[in-house]
Parts: structure tokens; C-alpha cells; sequence
């Protein structure tokens, strides 16, 4: 097995690691390499083609120019992944298809096994993996009563049958990461993000969450469902894979939420902090729950879905203080209006909590 690695803070050492984060041009990926940076590593990116304009904002990242490089590689290419790792003590694996094509389960499990392949192969000791809360919440059969952590596991087939290909996708690949990392011997950490709202970084263009806000902020959305989602800012996801790396005895999997919110929640606060934005239609919630008005709701009559409990314990006890999902909210809107991506036709409302 090998040797733990040095903690953060140990300066000369922690400096001279090389680390590689697949799919570094993402919305995760981009933040993890920057959160790597800024503690000190130097960092190898892969990207399909690394010269793509999509990738130019890591180049302006604080450090790049020192410590950072872009390399060319395909999870389906074995051969251009061990080419990636070369020399690096830790990868970081986020890249993974954003799809609900069921064509793109075996390429993210497959993908997945050549990543620990040839990790191993190059003596990488630590691979932090990036999965989903949708590998571990979807289960028709769990009491709403029960707490969601790391323990819970969703139901494949009740995904497949419904065609959340996603969900399975997520799922079978963190598996394939888990047996390949006790057959390899391979140190294993798995943060299990959920939907991730914040700040882009400059010149990068918003995210699918984002967008997800974007569309009910602007009417676009014209009734959201009835139905709870987790939240999390995408500080507190790169921060976790970095926490990940750098504790020793960090193992298995690490559940990374903020806060689980009705989307009557999600819209009233949007409402709250940008008042002039056309949120969908209002209408009176008289479920109950909700005692605020609140967008129309497609299944206005049935009782609203409860946000169900949640446990971010062991990410809290690696040193992680989550960011309150009212300023990830405010981050990701405030960012989209300056980036031309919204219209600024509002002033803000701040968040009570401290910016």
C-alpha cells in the first residue's frame, strides 16, 4: 500500500506534487484545478483538445503560467491516459459524459476502468473520484424519513426502468472505481456532488445548473415540477476533492450537499433576492408547507414532496464549511447578469449571510 500523502500546509513537498484532473475544462474540473493551484500543485489538465478556446480561462487561472499544463486525452484511449498520469502522485477523475443517452453508460464505466488502469500503471497512489448525489438518492423505497449519507445507494433498476440513464451511469461507474481501486491497490476517495450552482470563471460560459436557475429566474420555466433537489456551490465541491487528497485517512465516499430545497423553495428565494426577474406566475401554496407565494406548481392539489434529511458529516469533520445555498444562488445569478448571460435589469438583494 502505499505511503500516506503530506498533509496541506506541508509547504516543499505539497509544492513539488504533480497532479492530473480529467476533464479539467468543466465546471467542477476548471474549480478543482484552480482550488489545486491555490494550494500549491502543479497541475496537468486533460482535455479532448487542449487548444480549444473552451479551455482558455485555466490559462488565465492564478499559477497557471507557472504550474499548470493541458495535455490531450480520451477515456477511451488507454494509451493517451497513462501518457496523462505520468510522473503524477494523484489524479483527480471528474470528466464524465452530461448526458442522458443510454449510449453513454458504457462509455462513463469503461472510461472509468481505464482511468484506475492506468493510474496504476503509473504509479499514481490516490485517485479522488467525482461521482453523484443521483448515485445515491434514487430509491423509491426509501422512508422520507430515513437520512441520505453515504451508506445509501440508488436502485439501478428502478433508474433503468424509468431511463435515468444518468443515474445508472454515475452509479455503475463508482462501482467500477471502488473494485478497481481494492484490485490495483489504489487509495480511493469519491465525492458524491450534487447539483452544483455558483460563479463560472471568467471567460467560461455557464453551466448546466446555472442555466437550471436561469430558466426558472426568467420565466422561461412556465411551472416546475413538484419535486426536492439537493444544492451545493461549486467551492464547496472543489474544496471537497482537495480535502479528499490531502487528509491521509480519507477513504470511501463523501456526500457533498448544502441543502435539499423544493424548488417552491429555490423560486421564493430567487424572488426574494431579484424581484424584477418575471419568476414563473404566482400563486398561492395552500399545502401547508410553504406559507409564501410561490410559482405555479405542476401537480398543484397533491401534497408538496418534502425535502428529505441529509448527512455532509464526514466532509464537515475533513475541515469543509459548506456555503449557504441563498449566496451560491445569489454567486451563480450575479455572475450570469455580469457575463451578459442574464439580463441586469435588476439591483440585488443580498443574502443575509455574509458576502
Amino acid at each position: 500500500m502505499a505511503s500516506p500523502l503530506p498533509k496541506a500546509g506541508n509547504g516543499e513537498q505539497q509544492q513539488q506534487q504533480l497532479v492530473c484532473v480529467t476533464g479539467a475544462g468543466g465546471f467542477i474540473g476548471s474549480w478543482v484545478v484552480k482550488e489545486l493551484l491555490l494550494h500549491g500543485y502543479r497541475v496537468r489538465g486533460t482535455a479532448r483538445d487542449p487548444a480549444d478556446s473552451k479551455n482558455a480561462h485555466l490559462l488565465a487561472l492564478e499559477g497557471a503560467a507557472e504550474k499548470l499544463s493541458l495535455c490531450r486525452a480520451d477515456l477511451l484511449d488507454p494509451e493517451s491516459l497513462r501518457a496523462a498520469f505520468r510522473g503524477c502522485h494523484g489524479v483527480f477523475h471528474v470528466a464524465s459524459p452530461l448526458s442522458n443517452d443510454p449510449e453513454l453508460v458504457p462509455v462513463a464505466v469503461d472510461g472509468t476502468r481505464n482511468v484506475m488502469d492506468a493510474a496504476a500503471c503509473e504509479g499514481v497512489r490516490r485517485v479522488v473520484f467525482t461521482s453523484s448525489y443521483g448515485a445515491a438518492h434514487m430509491n423509491p423505497r426509501r422512508s422520507p424519513d430515513a437520512v441520505l449519507d453515504e451508506t445509501c445507494w440508488s436502485d439501478y433498476d428502478f433508474c433503468r426502468r424509468t431511463e435515468n440513464w444518468y443515474c445508472c451511469a454515475k452509479m455503475m461507474a463508482e462501482i467500477t472505481a471502488t473494485e478497481a481501486a481494492a484490485r490495483l491497490g489504489l487509495q480511493l476517495a469519491v465525492v458524491l456532488s450534487c447539483l452544483t450552482v455558483g460563479p463560472t470563471l471568467p471567460q467560461q460560459g455557464p453551466s448546466s445548473s446555472n442555466q437550471h436557475v436561469a430558466r426558472l429566474l426568467t420565466g422561461a420555466k412556465r411551472a416546475y415540477p413538484n419535486a426536492v433537489a439537493a444544492y451545493v456551490n461549486v467551492r464547496d465541491v472543489a474544496r471537497a476533492h482537495v480535502l479528499a487528497y490531502e487528509c491521509p485517512g480519507a477513504r470511501g465516499r463523501y456526500l457533498c450537499v448544502g441543502a435539499v430545497l423544493h424548488r417552491a423553495q429555490l423560486a421564493g428565494m430567487l424572488r426574494e433576492h431579484f424581484p424584477q426577474y418575471p419568476v414563473t406566475a404566482n400563486c398561492s401554496s395552500s399545502c401547508g408547507v410553504f406559507l409564501f407565494f410561490v410559482p405555479r406548481c405542476k401537480d398543484d392539489g397533491r401534497p408538496m414532496a418534502r425535502p428529505y434529511r441529509f448527512s455532509n458529516q464526514r466532509l464537515r469533520e475533513l475541515g469543509l464549511e459548506f456555503t449557504p445555498v441563498e449566496k451560491s444562488l445569489y454567486e451563480a445569478v450575479v455572475c450570469m447578469q455580469e457575463k451578459g448571460h442574464l439580463p441586469g435589469i435588476a439591483k440585488a438583494k443580498q443574502p443575509r449571510s455574509n458576502l
